[in-house]
């Protein structure tokens, strides 16, 4: 990605995290709590593995969900990856000078302390999720 930012994780979009989960736990991942997270209308967990990435698993709490329109779409799948940036503000005039669009203003995200993040969209890259350090 752009200069500065640094890996963070990779975000799936899963009905139930519970039952997504199962197969990597079973194979020595650590499952974290589920956090419910009202802003994103979703429930979201992490997984965690030495020397793997991050997952992010992301469930709809109901159908106004946004995750609900990927599942519709394409069904439990990697949808996002996520970057962690300095400044988030910078990193999204970045990301538009780059054709990226913004999808919505930097908000804090519950599932990471509620440090902010926010999500852009470039035909050609994809979604990318950027969080503040």
């Amino acid at each position: 990605m752009l200069e500065g930012f640094k890996f963070h994780h990779i975000g799936y979009a899963v009905k139930d995290i519970l039952i997504s989960s199962e197969l990597y736990v079973k194979n020595g991942w650590k499952l974290s709590d589920t956090v419910i997270d009202d802003i994103q209308n979703a429930k979201i967990a992490f997984l965690t593995k030495d020397n793997f990435p991050l997952i992010e698993l992301v469930a709809p709490i109901n159908d106004n969900s946004p995750v609900v329109n990927t599942l519709s779409k394409n069904g439990v799948c990697p949808y996002h990856i996520c970057y962690e940036v300095i400044d988030i503000n910078k990193s999204i005039e970045l990301m538009k000078k780059e054709r990226f669009v913004l999808l919505f203003k930097p908000v804090p995200a519950a599932a990471l302390q509620n440090r902010k993040i926010c999500y852009l969209y470039n035909n050609n890259v994809g979604l990318i999720e950027i969080l503040e350090a």
